[in-house]
């Protein structure tokens, strides 16, 4: 059972930006998440991508020894209260999992890539958690390294997300490689931020918010150089903007401009971040921008903090995709409870004494949306369920728990070499064995007679084992299990199906 949240208790968010990596500490008390440390490191990872897309050894291994650091810091803290995400860079590299994979192991937590759109839900979170509480209808804009997010919300709730890959880091790689700026190089870049975040243009219509505000590094930046040169505190106006575009030309370049407020590690990557500011402004008719301090790691503390109290996003996630998808709730519920049966079975076979929280809760929701291709097709709906998980904007899940149902869901029938990759994870192999029987024993659209089954973790291979009599009783379901186990023999592990001895026999 989930318990509220005790006062004083930690949290941790890291943040692996494309710019900089932070990781943020903070104490829950009385409903808020007070910061207890912060620290950031200019890991510039998205300027580590080469032309094939891949990250180089040397910002794989600036950002590896960052997360060596943040590690000391964390050790001691329940992976519960721990969330380290990954956002655009790490979404486009092309051997990101290499990266992540020796990441995990640095940190000692697992690191997740998060989706554009969730990536901006949780910003967010993070802005209006910041904000004073009030009625107006908010426009929120985060200027990352390699990307952009916009977000329409009221009060705590995102209503229209977007992510679009422009950035400081990016912008400035492309169109001030050598630091140099000329009005055609400012107007290219312009342009372009532009031409990326067209759509945004009939989404974010004027007048659907009341106040704008920027977070973030690159908004936050531009706002304290403004402040310092006779412009308002937290706020960039439209015709500061352009001042600063024209402090940008009569410097000539990076190296050589000269601004107070503006930090040395900002130097680099001012170019880009302005060029895609005036964008926006341009694109969405903004007149001014206020800056709100939360941002991508206070809403990930706030997400923590919300799972505990029960608005866990993710339950209302699966509600909305129950419905949208018009999937057998009946139907969900009965392999639900079985797979969650078969699973626990197991577990406590092999000596488990623990809830595999993780674990069950990935094999519960992809359980629940099993049969959520249905709507396109009857016979192939796993491959279409799975292609619906991999390409949807699903709020509260991050990429890499999008693949993980998206496998699940794919391979709940069939055969099972379409998820060699997965199956390398003895627990994924487990779920999935426990979804595939659920299937299997809820063929017929009835309750199975679970007191009469029971699944087996053995160190060597799975066995499910029937009462006496069961394989008579239920023909069909005792065919399809030994087809289950002629599947299971063309992987690494091994399923049994055996039914008990009766008494007589004995």
């Amino acid at each position: 059972m989930t318990t509220l949240m005790l006062d004083g208790t930690l949290l941790a968010a890291v943040d692996l930006g494309s710019n900089s990596f932070r990781l943020e500490v903070g104490r829950y008390a009385a409903g808020h998440v007070e910061r207890v440390q912060y620290f950031k490191e200019m890991v510039r990872q998205g300027a580590g991508l080469d032309e094939q897309g891949l990250l180089t050894a040397d910002a794989m291994q600036r950002g590896w020894d960052c997360l060596a650091r943040f590690a000391e810091r964390l050790k001691g803290f329940p992976a519960a209260h721990v969330r380290a995400v990954a956002t655009q860079t790490l979404r486009e590299a092309r051997n990101s999992d290499v990266f992540i994979q020796r990441a995990n192991q640095i940190l000692g937590y697992p690191i997740s890539i998060i989706s554009g759109p969730e990536e901006a839900r949780l910003i967010y979170q993070g802005a209006a958690h910041s904000l004073p509480p009030s009625d107006e209808r908010r426009l929120v804009v985060d200027i990352g390294g390699r990307s952009t997010e916009l977000i329409l919300g009221q009060r705590y709730t995102s209503q229209r997300v977007a992510s679009f890959p422009v950035g400081s880091v990016a912008w400035s790689l492309r169109y001030f490689p050598q630091g140099e700026f000329s009005k055609s190089a400012l107007k290219t870049a312009q342009i372009a931020a532009q031409a990326v975040m067209e759509e945004a243009a009939h989404h974010f219509v004027p007048g659907s918010w009341d106040c704008a505000y920027g977070t973030s590094g690159t908004a936050n930046a531009i706002a304290d150089v403004l402040a310092l040169h006779g412009g308002q505190p937290d706020v960039v106006t439209r015709e500061q903007l352009y001042w600063l575009c024209e402090q940008l030309l009569a410097a000539g370049n990076a190296s050589q401009l000269r601004l107070e407020g503006l930090k040395e590690e900002r130097r680099a990557v001012i170019g880009g971040g302005v060029t895609v500011l005036c964008a926006v402004f341009d694109l969405l008719q903004i007149k001014e921008l206020r800056i709100a301090s939360g941002a991508l790691r206070q809403g990930l503390l706030r997400d923590m903090v919300q799972h505990e109290e029960f608005s866990d996003i993710r339950h209302r996630t699966m509600a909305a995709l129950k419905e949208r998808y018009q999937v057998d709730r009946t139907q969900a519920g009965r392999v639900q409870r079985t797979a969650a049966t078969l699973y626990e079975q197991a577990r406590r076979y092999a000596g488990a004494t623990e809830p595999a929280t993780l674990q069950s809760s990935m094999l519960d929701w992809a359980s629940q949306l099993h049969e959520i291709g249905c709507l396109i097709s009857h016979t192939d709906h796993h491959h279409h369920g799975a292609y619906v998980l991999g390409h949807s904007d699903v709020p509260g899940f991050t990429q890499t728990e999008l693949s993980h149902l998206a496998a699940l869901v794919l391979a709940q029938r069939g055969k099972l070499r379409k998820v060699d990759s997965f199956l390398e994870d003895r627990d994924f192999a487990l779920e999935l064995l426990c979804l595939r029987l659920a299937t299997l024993l809820c063929h017929a659209r009835r309750d199975p007679a679970l007191d009469q089954i029971c699944l087996r973790d053995k160190t060597e291979k799975w066995s499910l084992k029937v009462a006496p009599g069961w394989a008579e009783q239920f023909p069909q379901s005792a065919y399809l299990l030994e087809e289950e186990v002629l599947a299971w023999q063309k992987t690494p592990y091994a399923f049994q199906f055996k039914q008990a001895l009766s008494t007589a026999a004995k």
